[in-house]
């Protein structure tokens, strides 16, 4: 092919140039499960504005990229990973990088001594994968929450993988908010009431059990969404939180437990990531495969119910109502309107 100029001014719809400024810079993100990477796959994520590629190589090492090929800013996401060498090839020009940035000079066959490409740090705890971004940390660890929680459970699969047309507070407000429960996700988990007791904050962790009373679902709805059918009438959820990334809902059953790690970030200023991680208490494991499908289903419609809302709500305004539970909603707004606040403690 012959090189030219004019790939410069190709604008791919999905391209971002970062242009905002970094909502809650410094936080810890958690942008990525190892089963969502593949091997040797890129993956295109974007961070504040700015867009990223990560990809893991046969030894489960996982690297990141800026997404921009320093040459003539194509998208390296759309490149192929050449693994004689785990380095992503641009697929424009065909021009390669390692996890570092370092460009492969193929006549001379060797790696630049430079970092040509921008690296993204990461920060990969077991199958958890976060980074800080582009910006400086303000967080003293990592959280344990995923790994704590996920520890002796059956992955069982990711769920509600998309991204929302929403800005990140309103977005983090509607994880902080008990009652949409009962109206929002009225259909078909028949949820009758809500209550919830034992509310804790820690800085950027907190905690509470929520109580949910059921009606009974029709025969239709169990065998279109058969996971129903072990969810009893009455059970709790205990949350817990680690701010601003990570929502974790832990459900026992008679049958077992169900942990579920809802996951967001912020993609750019009016565009929200959102994505959760579910697993199983070992003793499923024999009704994990058979359930799997139904499981995930029931979460992808828990997502797209709140994602629905979320997109059809009109531009925030101060609330003129107050309800019992809004509380939880303000600290979690405190927390975003006065990032970084002292170092929070692990958890």
């Amino acid at each position: 092919m012959r090189k030219t100029e004019s790939y410069e001014n190709l604008r791919l719809s999905s391209k971002t140039v970062q242009t905002m400024t970094p909502i809650l810079p410094g936080a810890p993100w958690l942008i990525a499960h190892r089963a969502m990477l593949g091997v040797n796959q890129p993956y295109k994520i974007t961070l504040n504005g700015q867009d990223y590629v990560l990809w893991q190589d046969s030894h489960g090492n996982i690297f990141a990229l800026a997404n921009v090929c320093p040459h003539r800013q194509a998208p390296l996401s759309d490149g192929w990973i050449c693994e004689s060498r785990n380095t992503l090839a641009c697929p424009f020009h065909g021009l390669e990088f390692n996890g570092s940035g370092q460009f492969y000079d193929a006549d001379q066959q060797r790696f630049s001594t430079q970092s040509l490409a921008q690296a993204l740090p990461l920060f990969v705890q077991g199958d958890f994968v976060w980074t800080y971004g582009a910006t400086e940390s303000q967080a003293t660890t990592i959280p344990e929450l995923p790994q704590r929680l996920s520890q002796e459970m059956c992955f069982v699969g990711i769920a509600g993988d998309r991204s929302i047309s929403a800005d990140f507070l309103s977005t983090l407000r509607i994880n902080y908010d008990f009652h949409h429960v009962a109206v929002t996700h009225r259909h078909p988990f028949r949820i009758a009431q809500v209550t919830v007791e034992g509310y804790e904050t820690d800085g950027y962790h907190a905690q509470l059990t929520q109580h949910v009373v059921r009606d009974r679902n029709t025969l239709g709805e169990l065998l279109q969404r058969p996971v129903l059918a072990f969810s009893p009438q009455t059970y709790s959820n205990q949350f817990e939180y680690h701010f601003p990334t990570l929502t974790s809902l832990s459900t026992e059953f008679p049958a077992g437990k169900i942990i579920s790690l809802l996951v967001i970030y912020p993609e750019t200023e009016h565009q929200t990531r959102t994505f959760t991680l579910l697993f199983a208490q070992v003793s499923l494991s024999l009704l994990v495969p058979l359930l799997r499908r139904s499981i995930i289903d029931a979460y992808n419609l828990i997502v797209e119910q709140d994602v629905t809302m979320l997109e059809q709500c009109y531009p925030q305004a101060s609330a003129k109502i107050r309800l019992p539970y809004d509380g939880i909603i303000s600290d979690a707004e405190t927390l975003y309107r006065n990032w970084p606040v002292a170092s929070p403690r692990d958890c």
